[in-house]
């Protein structure tokens, strides 16, 4: 018997009254705003009310490097929620909001799946609370204001030709990542070339996720950098007068968004930053409210721990203040099976026949990521826990191959059927995090904040992606010797570069070796707080693929949205 659709799981779930969410956190009924009749808002005196509680132990979710289709983290995360809740404790899940981008494109929605995703799908995935269309909003009014001041006499002297200030839109359009704005007469504004983003790459939504107070977020306003003058110095959101009227529209969009899993145990949406140019984290302010609401707050970051995880340790946690007790690295059997690089898997196309055989030696064959995923939360002092995420098509023999491997290199491993059995499936991945977590660690961050910033780059492609070193394109050297001109240089880098492969060629599986990172330029995100070199070709707005989940995504007659996955 097949097993009913997301949708459909969603949609038979007995969710608890939001008001019952809350109290389950501790949290006062003057502290929470109900938004519908399955979502609330966390007003932000909640995190100081909450912090003379004991905190709770903090775990990030993290993967292997991924395929295409992704190894089912935000599954991973939420079905580890609901399985501590069956030991009887009390967990609190925080993630990111999806972007419509991905929902209505080839990725779907996401917000976990089977019996282990957050409920309803539909709000999560549409809209929620329009933090999205918020971000969005204040995004788009800096680069108005940037133009503006262009068109009313220039007094900042902001070179048209340093801009770098584009505007976004949550929606995959790639015809507008390269476009001519002013064009007609000149009361139509100053012609020039710039783009769009989608709304998770702004510098304002990793702002978002990494402001610790309301006054926190306008300062970081203030500091984002729209371009240079012709003497090379930064022009700010704040010397253009706009940080203020910014900060008016994402006053709501900072406090957090409370929903629930379809087992009835709360969970903290909030912000959605880009994996690749950004962070990839789920916000501050949620965790900082989520630390003292219950005995684990599992959280979840982007991509592989190469990726999203390092951000997490050297970018996130030193916004907050927090260092996590245990990492869970997702892996699964298709995923290991890619990695010896016999298998071509697209986003949206069926996997290949050989790729679901039995064949537990192509699982060891491809566990060189696994290992170098292992060795590098190891790194940052932190226990690790290998999650072995179970697909209907995988075989008892190649889960004891992951086994095995985890095994081999000292560290906890569960085979977790949560996506078929929700947090009755996860029991045995719950009971290794909980004994992880209850072990010493000694969590360091990558580089100290003194390190200049091409030191701090070498030092993660080297200890994280197994470079052997860094190569600096000359726009790129200057670049960085602008910013530690400009007072950057304490910052910590968000490198950006695929998330498909430890290094920055895509088609390189496993755990490449002898190669080297080609930084060819580096920017900055002075309000968010980090430098981020360029590795290579990234695309900041997706394009939709020939066949996009929009296509079915509908009502029916009953005026309910069917389609959406």
């Amino acid at each position: 018997m097949s097993m009913p659709s997301d949708l459909e799981i969603s949609r038979n779930a007995s969710l608890r009254p939001m008001q019952d969410i809350a109290h389950t956190m501790g949290i006062d009924d003057d502290l929470w705003e109900p938004y519908g009749h399955s979502t609330a808002k966390i007003a932000l005196d909640a995190a100081e009310r909450l912090s003379e509680r004991p905190k709770a132990k903090y775990v990030v979710v993290t993967a292997i490097t991924p395929t295409p289709p992704g190894e089912g983290k935000t599954t991973t995360t939420v079905g580890l929620g609901q399985g501590i809740n069956h030991l009887g404790y009390q967990s609190i899940v925080a993630v990111r909001q999806p972007s419509m981008g991905p929902t209505f494109g080839i990725k779907g929605g996401a917000a976990g799946g089977g019996y282990a995703q957050v409920a309803p799908m539909e709000a999560l995935n549409l809209h929620l609370t329009g933090d999205m269309h918020a971000v969005t909003a204040a995004h788009n009014l800096l680069s108005a204001m940037v133009d503006n001041h262009l068109h009313r006499g220039n007094h900042l002297d902001l070179d048209p030709n340093e801009i770098s200030w584009r505007r976004v839109l949550d929606v995959n359009d790639r015809d507008l990542r390269q476009i001519i704005t002013g064009l007609g007469g000149k009361a139509d504004g100053t012609p020039r070339q710039t783009g769009f983003d989608i709304t998770a790459a702004s510098e304002v939504m990793a702002i978002l996720a990494l402001a610790t107070s309301l006054r926190d977020l306008r300062n970081r306003l203030g500091r984002i950098v729209v371009g240079y003058n012709r003497s090379g110095q930064p022009v700010t959101a704040e010397q253009l007068k706009a940080a203020g009227a910014m900060c008016v529209i994402l006053k709501e969009a900072l406090k957090p968004n409370l929903m629930q899993t379809i087992e009835g145990s709360p969970v903290l949406i909030h912000c959605g930053p880009f994996g690749n140019i950004a962070h990839g984290n789920s916000s501050v302010m949620a965790d900082r409210i989520g630390i003292h609401s219950g005995d684990y707050l599992i959280t979840e970051a982007g991509f592989g721990a190469d990726m999203g995880c390092e951000r997490f340790f050297n970018i996130k946690c030193r916004a907050s203040g927090l260092t996590p007790d245990a990492a869970v690295i997702v892996a699964t059997v298709r995923a290991l099976k890619a990695h010896t690089d016999k298998y071509r898997i697209v986003a949206g196309k069926p996997l290949p026949p050989e790729l679901v055989a039995e064949n537990p030696e192509d699982v060891r064959a491809g566990a060189a990521n696994l290992r170098k995923q292992i060795d590098n939360v190891k790194a940052h002092g932190i226990t690790p826990v290998v999650a072995i995420n179970s697909f209907p098509t995988d075989y008892a023999s190649e889960h004891q191959a992951i086994m095995d491997i985890a095994a081999d290199e000292g560290v906890r491993a569960a085979v977790s059927h949560h996506f078929t059995k929700g947090g009755k499936g996860a029991l045995d991945l719950a009971e290794v995090v909980m004994q992880a977590c209850d072990e010493p660690n000694d969590f360091t961050f990558l580089y100290p904040d003194e390190a200049s910033l091409e030191e701090k780059i070498e030092t993660v492609a080297r200890r994280m992606y197994g470079a052997d070193g860094i190569d600096l394109s000359p726009l790129a050297k200057r670049q960085l010797d602008s910013y530690e001109a400009n007072g950057f240089g304490t910052f910590p880098v968000c490198i950006a570069k695929t998330h498909l492969s430890l290094s920055a060629d895509p088609k390189l599986k496993g755990a490449p070796t002898g190669w080297r990172l080609p930084v060819r330029e580096v920017r900055v995100s002075a309000g968010a707080g980090f430098v981020y070199p360029i590795c290579g070709d990234m695309r900041t707005m997706p394009g939709l693929s020939s066949a996009p989940a929009a296509e079915r995504i509908d009502i029916d007659d009953d005026g309910q949205i069917v389609g959406l996955s």
